[in-house]
């Protein structure tokens, strides 16, 4: 779930501990053909029905590969890719198969040599997944592969929304702060929001931005990292304007976004507050979180709306995906594990659990939980879909950004000051 200049532009062409973890990451030796490989697969699945799915993946691929053991374990989102990650790969010691993010980070991982070419070992799975491939791409070569791909929006309490006299979701930023006065009005938390996690805070300011900033300013940003156009600070009032209508609940600051029934997902899960702005993967989390572990059917789904008067496109759309790819000295069985992964039975398994939208087109007619169908719906209907900025921009400006942006959320920062650590950071590079 989090997060780094690729764009994908009408998609419709087509996460002491530390060191523990990064013990025995290293494959055991083997003859090429199976024999003795153990293959070290770590992934951001800690709650909700994904872990299940990929402990059967991993059987499955053993039982259909005598001699292959797979040790998949899942990590809590920001500690994989902030922590254990970086500092396996930095070592030498990384596992075999992992959770690649793409944009900056991933660049920066193909300019240090940790990763392998995939082009070669699987062109088929590389063809199946058409255009949301091309993030995960660097000069033309692959290096990850992703499994589900979304755009972010609220989730949030169809029940309490009804209750409140809200009759359809907002379609414009004035309704959204009306309909966040008549829920508070109605007794009720209008959102949560798992700001002690940083980055759940940062996605607001990252709304207001692309629906601020035109297309082509944003394309500036990620290309040249221009932030000089007044809308980057627009964003920022924008955000303090909101701020100051008090749409979250009491101690947000200090809330986490996914992890037990206190997080922004459980307060959504178990009726504290009406709503969410989260990725496409929160179906998934926030059932994870309920009582009887299952998506509440009060459940909706709508995407950010559009700001009236902005230079922005009331229709695009923030998102990203979760992809694996393979450390550069794997076995060549990594490669087969990703390949297996990204299978059509997979990907149709993974899009049945309600873990999120599967990237082989031909699984999405395996959705079933409704707000996955209406995230895919949305994604079709986006004017264009802007990568998470601070996965855009990379991690030394993504960062600075992210920091400004938790700053101004904790009434410590100005907008100004937002983007002046961006440029400063950028000025670095």
């Amino acid at each position: 779930m989090n997060r780094r200049s690729t764009r994908l532009v009408a998609l419709g062409l087509s996460a002491g501990l530390a060191a523990v973890a990064l013990a025995g990451c290293a494959p055991s030796a083997g003859d090429g053909e199976g024999d003795g490989v153990t293959l070290t697969w770590w992934h951001n699945a800690t709650s909700g029905p994904l872990p299940a799915v990929w402990e059967e993946v991993a059987a499955e691929f053993e039982e259909a590969h005598p001699g292959v053991t797979v040790e998949q374990t899942g990590y809590q989102n920001e500690e994989l890719q902030r922590t254990l990650i970086p500092n396996a790969l930095a070592s030498g010691d990384a596992p075999d198969l992992f959770q690649v993010w793409p944009g900056g980070e991933l660049r920066d991982q193909v300019e240090n040599d940790y990763l392998m070419p995939l082009d070669e070992a699987i062109p088929d799975t590389i063809e199946s997944v058409g255009a949301t491939i091309n993030p995960w791409q660097v000069d033309g070569a692959t290096y990850g592969v992703p499994f589900t791909f979304g755009i972010e929006g609220f989730w949030y309490n169809m029940d309490q929304f009804a209750q409140a006299g809200i009759d359809t979701p907002p379609t414009t930023l004035d309704e959204l702060i009306e309909a966040t006065g008549k829920l508070r009005e109605a007794g009720f938390t209008p959102i949560a929001v798992g700001a002690g996690d940083k980055w759940p805070a940062a996605h607001w300011w990252y709304q207001f931005a692309l629906h601020s900033c035109s297309p082509e300013t944003l394309q500036a940003a990620e290309t040249d990292y221009d932030f000089s156009d007044d809308c980057w600070v627009e964003a920022g009032e924008q955000l303090q304007e909101f701020l100051g209508t008090n749409p979250f609940q009491e101690g947000f600051l200090g809330t986490p976004a996914q992890q037990g029934a206190g997080s922004s997902a459980g307060l959504v899960a178990n009726g504290q507050a009406s709503m969410e702005l989260m990725g496409h993967w929160n179906a998934g989390v926030i059932g994870g979180l309920t009582p009887d572990q299952t998506v509440p059917e009060y459940l909706g789904w709508f995407p950010f709306p559009g700001i009236e008067g902005s230079a922005g496109d009331p229709t695009a759309a923030l998102g990203g995906g979760d992809g694996f790819g393979c450390s550069k000295d794997a076995p060549p069985e990594c490669a087969e594990l990703l390949e297996y992964i990204m299978s059509e039975d997979v990907q149709a398994k993974f899009a049945a659990s309600g873990s999120g939208i599967p990237t082989v087109p031909s699984a999405t007619a395996s959705l079933e939980d409704p707000n996955l169908k209406a995230v895919a719906e949305g994604l079709a209907e986006a004017s264009f879909v802007q990568l998470w900025f601070d996965t855009a921009f990379g991690t030394t400006v993504g960062n600075a950004m992210n920091e400004g942006i938790v700053n101004l959320f904790g009434g410590v920062g100005s907008p100004e000051d937002v983007v002046t650590m961006m440029q400063d950071a950028a000025a670095t590079l």
